[in-house]
C-alpha cells in the first residue's frame, strides 16, 4: 500500500473514531441526517474521500445509513447489547464469555499479524505501555487490559470482530476485574501476564500469524484458569 493510501486510511480511521463516539454518546438522534461530506471534511479538515471512507465503515458497522440524494441518517441502536447480550448474572456466564472469546480473538490476533498498520501497531503498544506502568506499581488496569485486546481486534482490519468485543465489553471488564485480583494475589502473577501481552505484541508486530494465535489462546485458556481451575482443550 501506497504512503499516500495509508495516509487516507488512518485519516478515515480517526474520523471513524470520533463521528462513531459522537453517534453513540447521543450527539445525533436516531434518523438525524448527518453534516454533508463537505461539512464533515472542513471540520476534521481532511479530504472528502476521507470522510467517504469513514462513512461507509460506519454504515458496514450498521450505525448509519444513506438515502439516495438526502445524505447520511444516524440508524438506531440497541443500548448497550448491540448483539442481544444480556448482563451477567452468574460465574456460569463469565466461563461462556471466555469460550466464546477462545474462539475468535486468536483469529482476530493471526488476521493481526498479516494486516495491522503501523498506527494499529502504535495502539496496541500504547495499551501495553499502560500495563507495564501498572504492573511497575504493582497494580492492574482493567481498562487499558480491555484496550490491548480491543486494539488486536481494530489491526485485525475486521469489523465484525470489533462489534463482537465492544458488544462483550462489560462483561469482559468483569472476568479481567477478578483475574486482576487473582494477579495481585499470586507471587509475580502481574508480571508474568505483562509477559503473556507483550508476547502477543511482538508476535503481531512481527507478521508471525501463528505464533500470535497460539499465544493468544495460550493467554485466555491461562486466565481462564486461573479463576475457575479447569483444563481447557486443546485445538486439534
Amino acid at each position: 500500500m501506497s504512503d499516500s493510501l495509508t495516509g487516507r486510511r488512518n485519516l478515515a480511521d480517526t474520523v471513524f473514531e470520533r463521528i462513531q463516539r459522537a453517534i453513540k454518546s447521543g450527539a445525533y438522534g436516531v434518523d438525524e441526517r448527518l453534516p454533508t461530506e463537505h461539512a464533515l471534511a472542513a471540520e476534521f479538515q481532511v479530504s472528502r474521500p476521507v470522510v467517504r471512507d469513514a462513512l461507509q465503515r460506519l454504515k458496514d458497522q450498521g450505525l448509519i445509513y444513506s438515502r439516495r440524494g438526502a445524505g447520511s441518517f444516524v440508524r438506531e441502536q440497541g443500548i448497550r447489547e448491540p448483539l442481544g447480550f444480556g448482563q451477567m448474572e452468574s460465574l456460569s456466564d463469565l466461563q461462556h464469555c471466555y469460550d466464546f472469546r477462545l474462539t475468535i480473538e486468536p483469529q482476530a490476533a493471526a488476521m493481526a499479524a498479516t494486516r495491522a498498520t503501523p498506527e494499529a501497531l502504535e495502539k496496541i503498544r500504547s495499551a501495553l505501555n499502560l500495563l507495564r506502568d501498572a504492573t511497575n506499581r504493582q497494580a492492574h488496569r482493567a481498562d487499558a487490559d480491555f484496550m490491548f485486546h480491543l486494539s488486536i481486534a481494530q489491526a485485525s482490519g475486521n469489523p465484525y470482530f470489533v462489534t463482537a468485543m465492544q458488544a462483550l465489553e462489560e462483561h469482559i471488564a468483569v472476568g479481567m476485574r477478578l483475574h486482576g485480583l487473582s494477579l495481585k494475589s499470586t507471587q509475580g502473577g502481574l508480571m508474568h501476564v505483562l509477559v503473556e501481552h507483550t508476547a502477543i505484541f511482538e508476535a503481531v508486530r512481527d507478521h508471525n500469524a501463528d505464533l500470535a494465535m497460539r499465544l493468544m489462546r495460550e493467554h485466555l485458556a491461562g486466565s481462564r484458569h486461573r479463576l475457575f481451575a479447569t483444563e481447557i482443550p486443546s485445538t486439534p
